[in-house]
């Protein structure tokens, strides 16, 4: 069978984490897309996106850990982008009383001449095939001075986004459970001034 994208596999959501479901022949093998294990590293995510305040952007909404941070820092506005149907469906109700969140479903990058420009930008985008091209975009999607963040699960002062101007790593010690995607106890905390 053919490896599908992410947004075509069904998820399992448990108390503290998403995993995709999978047919594997090992019941305990599981693929995780995020553990609540990462609450200190998304709250230290939002504090590092809204420095600037007023419009963020958020590319993957995952278990809206990073989302509640945002939402405690008041932004003027909070655009979330998110592709996944079941993530989707979460995020709507949890967005319900929140009138600064605008939900745009799909993948960013097809949709990136829609949005407008922002003052801080979250990158966590689980099976995000576009992942290569956010350095390319970033002129397009940032105002002067805007800062990025992004997930990073290399355990190094080092990305996948190929972004190595304007960049500075936060090292931030961390304990997370065996898991299939970051078994460091650093994480590198990216900060990227546009």
């Amino acid at each position: 069978m053919a490896k599908l994208i992410f947004k075509e596999r069904e998820l399992v959501f448990k108390d503290d984490r998403i995993i995709i479901k999978e047919d594997e022949p090992d019941p305990e093998f599981e693929l995780e897309v995020m553990m609540s294990w990462e609450d200190s590293l998304m709250k230290r995510h939002a504090e590092v996106v809204c420095e600037n305040g007023g419009d963020i952007l958020e590319i993957g909404f995952g278990m809206g850990i990073s989302a509640d941070y945002i939402q405690e820092l008041n932004p003027n506005s909070h655009t979330i982008i998110e592709p996944h149907p079941q993530i989707l469906e979460k995020l709507r109700e949890w967005a319900t009383d929140k009138p600064n969140v605008n939900i745009i479903e799909g993948g960013w990058y097809e949709i990136r001449d829609q949005l407008g420009k922002y003052d801080g930008i979250f990158y966590d985008a689980y099976g995000d095939s576009d992942y290569k091209k956010v350095k390319e975009a970033l002129p397009d999607l940032t105002k002067e001075g805007s800062i990025l963040t992004f997930w990073n699960n290399r355990g190094e002062q080092s990305n996948n986004h190929e972004i190595d101007e304007n960049i500075t790593y936060e090292e931030i010690e961390v304990d997370p459970p065996l898991n299939s995607y970051f078994n460091h106890t650093t994480y590198y905390l990216p900060k990227v001034v546009v």
